[in-house]
């Protein structure tokens, strides 16, 4: 346990817990994954043992770094850099065998772990490939002997792994597609200290540049009905009341109020969501929703919310009126609620308001349209912005007067509501794109938008976004200038972009989108349109037994011919005695069987004796026998019958 760890060895077991490493790094932050990639570097290229008090400082160090990457926070996503940060040091004092054995055992919980955060396809066959290397690993380690060369990687050491993961491959997918699920889990996960990409509860002017560079994807839509064009979908997911001079937050008192009643108009939508994991309590829908999708509810203010946060990729239908009516009637409760403002802070916009509201009367429309009519004339659109004060708002829209969604939605719902109009901020999604390649639309995370509702008398709750108010020309730099500037995705990778994500939609609809009410229906082919747990449970027990038993039948079906042709001839030797009645047990010794059979064929006894004496003596004995002497064995094993006399074939001592 304690001799060194050959050099081939250690290179092998190094490339399997790297392996096993890769895809836990890319669940963590980019800069902790850096540093522990190198961490881990340092331990497989300085392969001597790192004193104590180097390992000791370069835990705490680790651990310091990455408690303060998430806030000295513990959760899902903080267990997981633990698990990294553990394996990315254990190489630095992997030496013995005894060493190596743990890094691999420790290992193999990675790739596991790293399903937490992320089922997609590449995790899974990153997870696969760390899989076969462990294996392989661990098959190494078990046939090397102390003092003897180390064993080689060869072509039979792979077949032999792939092998063992095709047997067992057929069990795991009956246990997938048959063993019963339940419709909800029986324990709950620790949520992510650090969100995936949702738009928060709360929107400070500013906090969204980072999102504006990830053009990942926050949501698939598959329309049942034909779709509106692109500039008019909005996709809402948070609504916001209250300000406190810097920030925008929800109204939790909203939660309490009747659900929102949407008047369809001529325009009824319906469309398929496959909204990608938040760490947030809303559902993504399109505007106005009619109703809430399943696991949703609909609030006063047409958001949608779950009782717990979206952890993982959800599927639902949704039916919207993009042309609909909202709250025509405002009572009074949220009319002070939409129109509250703190007193002590940006002066200028409120002074602004009460004159845009004493010069125009009654008339609330001609206010909103007169601040959009500024906009157009004289802000511009950046995404690079100078930094504000205390009076953000007052700086924006009187000294700066550049910005983008979140400033231009602040600052117009805070001069709305200093003229006294109820005005609310939305944030969502607007826009999209078609993928080419299959019949779906893709929201990424960087069409982030924020947006504003102000109510007016006999139209309800009316959508204004005035950023889209900017006159073209003062428009300095968009969400694609600074996707081209920072090269995040070369234009002619754009096809291989499209083919990832529709590969990626149809991973999520064949397996991480088959949850309980699916496998219910699983057998409606069949004339089961719903089936039971016990009929679920009975298929699965059939199914598991078919692939058991196929399974038994491959590994039992018989000893394949040997190479060795001693070895093959020995196995048709007892074979033939076993046909005589002479059956040989599996655990007899070469040397006792032959005994046995003297006593029982006493006429042949020596004969018996010497065939078996020779085959162990080759076999166990030191050098086995001479080549010639081998000969003539394995020629006296085929030779003989139990019914029949030998032949004489020279010396057979």
């Amino acid at each position: 346990m304690t001799e060194p760890l050959p050099t081939p060895l250690r290179r092998w077991c190094m490339a399997a817990a790297g392996a096993c490493l890769l895809p836990l790094l890319l669940q963590v932050p980019a800069g902790l994954a850096f540093a522990l990639g190198g961490i881990a570097t340092l331990g497989y290229v300085f392969d001597r043992r790192w004193p104590g008090l180097l390992r000791m400082a370069v835990v705490v160090m680790v651990m310091g770094y990455l408690l303060f990457t998430f806030g000295f926070n513990i959760g899902r996503d903080t267990g997981t850099a633990l698990l990294a940060a553990l394996l990315a040091v254990k190489p630095g004092e992997t030496r013995t065998l005894r060493d190596a054995r743990s890094l691999l055992g420790f290992s193999l919980f990675a790739p596991f772990a790293a399903f937490l955060q992320d089922q997609g396809p590449l995790v899974l066959l990153l997870a696969m490939l760390a899989l076969g290397l462990l294996l392989v690993g661990l098959a190494m380690l078990a046939e090397h002997r102390p003092g003897a060369a180390p064993p080689r990687l060869d072509r039979r050491r792979g077949w032999d792994t792939a092998r063992a993961v095709a047997i067992a491959l057929p069990l795991a997918l009956a246990a997938f597609w048959l063993f019963p699920r339940l419709s909800t889990p029986l324990w709950g996960m620790p949520e992510n200290v650090l969100g995936q990409g949702g738009l928060g509860e709360s929107m400070t002017p500013d906090q969204w540049v980072d999102m504006f560079a990830d053009d990942g994807p926050a949501l698939r839509v598959r329309f049942l009905d034909p779709p509106p064009a692109p500039q008019q979908m909005y996709w809402r997911a948070q609504v916001l009341w209250n300000f406190d001079g810097r920030s925008w937050t929800r109204e939790p008192g909203i939660q309490g109020l009747a659900a929102a009643r949407v008047e369809a108009g001529n325009s009824v939508l319906r469309y398929e969501v496959t909204l990608e994991p938040t760490d947030q309590n809303y559902l993504a829908v399109m505007d106005l929703p009619m109703q809430a999708p399943d696991d949703g509810r609909l609030l006063a203010d047409a958001s949608v919310v779950t009782s717990s946060p979206v952890s993982r990729m959800r599927k639902y239908e949704a039916v919207s009126a993009p042309g609909g009516r909202l709250g025509l009637e405002l009572e009074p409760g949220v009319r002070r609620l939409a129109t509250r403002l703190p007193a002590d802070f940006n002066p200028r916009t409120q002074a602004l308001g009460r004159q845009w509201r004493s010069e125009a009367g009654d008339n609330d429309a001609l206010v909103v349209q007169r601040a959009l009519d500024w906009i157009d004339r004289e802000f511009s659109y950046s995404l690079s912005v100078p930094p504000t004060g205390r009076h953000a708002v007052d700086e924006f829209l009187f000294d700066t007067r550049i910005g983008f969604c979140q400033h231009y939605s602040s600052a117009f719902a805070v001069l709305m509501r200093s003229a006294g109009i109820p005005t609310r901020v939305v944030l969502g999604y607007a826009g999209g794109y078609r993928n080419p390649y299959a019949d779906y639309w893709v929201v990424r995370r960087m069409d982030a938008h924020a947006w504003n509702e102000v109510w007016l008398e006999g139209r309800g709750w009316v959508r204004v976004d005035p950023t889209a108010a900017v006159a073209p020309v003062r428009v300095l730099d968009t969400v694609a200038d600074r996707q081209r500037s920072e090269a995040l995705l070369p234009e002619g990778l754009a096809p291989v972009r499209d083919l990832a994500d529709w590969a990626r939609r149809g991973w999520n609809d064949l397996v991480l989108a088959f949850d309980a009410e699916r496998q219910a229906k699983l057998f409606r082919p069949l004339g089961v349109d719903q089936a039971s747990a016990t009929q679920l449970g009975l298929a699965f027990a059939v199914g598991a037994g078919a692939v058991m038993l196929l399974t038994l039948w491959y590994l039992m079906r018989g000893q394949p011919a040997s190479r060795d042709p001693l070895v093959a001839a020995w196995l048709e030797f007892v074979k033939r005695l076993r046909r005589a009645g002479l059956a040989k047990a599996p655990s007899e010794p070469p040397i006792a069987f032959g005994r046995r059979l003297s006593a029982a064929l006493p006429a042949r006894s020596a004969e018996l004796e010497s065939l078996s004496r020779r085959y162990a003596a080759d076999r166990y004995a030191p050098g086995g026998l001479p080549g010639e002497e081998r000969g003539r064995l394995i020629a006296e094993l085929r030779a003989f019958r139990p019914g029949k006399p030998p032949r004489p074939t020279g010396d057979s001592r």
